[in-house]
């Protein structure tokens, strides 16, 4: 066993200089290759995720477009009906007033006497 470790102690003697045995660099040239690759494949596959991403970006892109116009057609409906309501009851009022004048300024007279004497307050 001392002939081995003189062996080994003869290779890494310092006057000889250490030189790296092939085993040594052909295991770090593995190594490199091996990272090599993979950094390649987790390039692909982070160009694969941007894809898919650019993918679900465009269909949420596109449902959410849809969704708008959906809820802009109903919005718009809504609007109609509102202005159409709004016509219906002015035109109601007005005709209520023109049929009974004296109970609505009677009420108008009323109802700013109060408010008078809130604000007085």
């Amino acid at each position: 066993m001392s002939e081995s470790y003189s062996t080994n102690a003869g290779s890494l003697d310092p006057q000889a200089g250490f030189t790296p045995t092939p085993s040594v660099s052909q295991a770090a040239h593995d190594l490199r290759v091996a990272a090599e690759g993979k950094i390649k494949d987790l390039a692909s596959q982070a160009g694969m995720l941007t894809e898919k991403a650019r993918e679900s970006a465009s269909q949420f892109r596109d449902i959410t477009t849809e969704k708008a116009a959906h809820f802009r057609e109903i919005a718009q409906e809504q609007w109609t009906d509102t202005r159409a309501r709004a016509r219906e009851v002015h035109s109601s009022a007005e005709e209520y007033v023109r049929q009974n004048p004296t109970k609505c300024v009677l009420g108008a007279l009323g109802v700013g006497f109060l408010i008078g004497l809130i604000t007085r307050r």
